[in-house]
């Protein structure tokens, strides 16, 4: 998902919990679980560019695209924003597994920190 490195860049707004903060990409609505997003079509191999279409437009509207794009570094492990990231990257996986062909999901299950 994100690429590992230093501190991450400064999503938090200053906050000590950048997950309390509704305009940081580390900010989870109580209603976003791992079923929440929903995208069509589901990738099945042969259609790539719509879905991916599909799944920026719905990773964007839930302020996380930069979880995939590279924006967002891992934080390292004692970095406050360490669990609000891990938390994210978690749940953001969980979105493109759901959004993909079983025989696709299979086979990304295991990407990812």
């Amino acid at each position: 998902m994100a690429r590992p490195g230093g501190s991450g860049n400064n999503h938090g707004g200053g906050l000590a919990d950048p997950s309390q903060d509704p305009s940081s990409p580390y900010y989870v609505h109580v209603g976003d679980g791992p079923s929440s997003v929903t995208v069509t079509p589901v990738l099945n191999g042969s259609n790539y560019h719509a879905w991916a279409r599909s799944m920026r437009r719905a990773l964007g509207a839930k302020n996380k695209f930069e979880f995939i794009d590279g924006s967002i570094l891992i934080p390292g492990s004692f970095d406050p924003s360490y669990k609000a990231w891990s938390r994210c990257n978690m749940i953001v996986h969980s979105w493109i597994v759901n959004s993909v062909s079983e025989s696709i999901g299979q086979s990304i299950v295991f990407f990812g920190k």
